[in-house]
């Protein structure tokens, strides 16, 4: 099978393509503290023997302080050509409760069309794809000179890439950075992503009690330190599901709509359940606030006692529309937290991990080649959408290079479920994908 139709560009080998991102699935590469390490070192060498099986010479492992290396190679081009650095990680979230997948979660499993597995589309795709542009294009043969860089912790937020590039910027200059770490509006839709909302996390400790107090015995006068807590994380939102805190950016979405219909089948919600928020979805989605509680301590309700509860604690999760600042977001929560507490307790507010947003070119040359190159490699029309989701390193290579253009995108969509069981990506959509990337490459060239 090959692909693009357009015969000016070389053929995508699509089951090598298959067999690689396989290889890598099979790996749980997950680089959060407490998990094994040795995993994360075996993707690091599967990237490197998979760039050199397309042609890369003089692959490096770069050391990364405290995390796991990063993989870089410097392809040259003709005299005269841009430079493009490929970008991609090949770390992942981890597996999650096994009932959530229909097969294990490291075993790629291929149904009517989709691989399962976890990094299937987040981010071993991306790695898969870059690959297999490089393995059509031949090496020795490149129309620009291509750098890549894969890095092995990206979903621990840490951001040790970021500060790596601003060290040595030399290295990693490109005038346009492909990460393919992004996903279409939805099946063979070819999308080209043009801005990321941020992150902003702030944990809430609620303490009321030296100890637990039996509720007998105490319950009436003495506050409970989860209902107060309640009564905190309630105050987020007004009636209508909007966040309520003040001094959270919203700005408005210009490029495509989201049908609410659409969204309702695509997220899940189950019957009867309503959409939350005013206002259109994608300005909801993609350049508005949202407030969202990712995790609560307090006891289990199988081994609860029947007790007042002395202390309880949530983390908060606030995506930021793409131009506000993280710090200031956090500021903002906690000063909501601190006025709107209830009963005089006691309260501990800490940040957590925070990334910045990113508006991305949409318009221009360099957008103009990646949407051509998308619609060659779909066969169909390229749209433009944003992102809810936070990709630190975009914004963080945004300041570094200002006058660099970015071109985001990847083979997922809806359907992809990622960061969450039986995660999958469309095999025919990678094919496709890896296709736009060669057009584009070639288009550069």
């Amino acid at each position: 099978m090959t692909h693009p139709d357009d015969a000016a560009n070389p053929p995508i080998d699509a089951s090598a393509l298959r067999d690689d991102l396989a290889a890598l699935v099979r790996i749980p590469s997950v680089a959060f503290p407490g998990f094994p390490e040795a995993p994360v070192a075996e993707a690091a060498d599967l990237t490197v023997a998979l760039l050199e099986s397309a042609g890369v010479t003089g692959v490096e492992r770069i050391p990364v302080p405290g995390a796991p290396p990063a993989i870089f190679a410097d392809v040259p081009g003709p005299e005269g050509a841009p430079t493009v650095l490929l970008y991609a990680h090949y770390d992942v979230q981890p597996a999650g409760p096994d009932d959530a997948w229909t097969t294990p979660a490291f075993t790629p499993d291929v149904r009517e069309g989709r691989m399962y597995g976890r990094g299937t589309a987040d981010d071993k795709s991306g790695i898969a794809l870059h690959v297999a542009a490089l393995r059509a294009l031949r090496v020795d043969g490149l129309p620009v000179r291509v750098k890549v860089l894969i890095e092995g912790e990206e979903e621990t937020g840490n951001g040790t890439l970021s500060k790596l590039v601003a060290a040595d910027p030399e290295r990693f200059r490109a005038d346009a950075f492909v990460i393919a770490d992004s996903s279409n509006v939805a099946p063979g839709v070819p999308t080209l992503t043009t801005s990321l909302r941020g992150l902003a996390v702030v944990d809430v400790t609620v303490e009321t009690l030296e100890a637990p107090v039996h509720s007998g015995v105490g319950g009436g006068p003495a506050p409970d330190a989860l209902l107060a807590l309640a009564r905190i994380i309630a105050s987020l939102h007004d009636d209508e599901g909007n966040p309520a805190v003040e001094g959270l950016v919203a700005t408005p979405w210009t490029g495509a709509a989201i049908e609410p219909d659409a969204f309702r089948a695509e997220a899940g919600l189950l019957e009867g359940v309503e959409l939350i928020g005013s206002g259109p979805i994608a300005d909801q989605l993609y350049t508005r606030p949202s407030i969202t509680v990712i995790g609560l301590d307090a006891p289990a309700v199988d081994v609860a006692a029947n007790a007042l509860i002395p202390s309880a604690r949530a983390r908060v999760s606030v995506r930021l529309a793409p131009s506000q600042d993280p710090a200031a977001a956090a500021q903002a929560v906690i000063a909501h937290v601190l006025d709107v507490a209830p009963w005089g307790v006691q309260l501990r507010l800490s940040e957590g991990p925070s990334a910045p947003g990113a508006l991305l070119a949409s318009e221009g040359p360099m957008a103009d080649a990646a949407l051509r190159a998308l619609e060659s490699g779909y066969a169909a029309p390229a749209v433009r959408i944003g992102s809810g989701g936070a990709i630190p390193l975009c914004a963080d290579l945004s300041q570094i290079y200002p006058d660099a253009s970015f071109v985001l995108w990847g083979p997922g969509d809806p359907k992809s479920r990622i960061h969450a069981g039986n995660e999958s990506v469309a095999l025919r959509d990678l094919e496709r994908a890896a296709a736009a990337e060669v057009a584009f490459l070639r288009a550069l060239g």
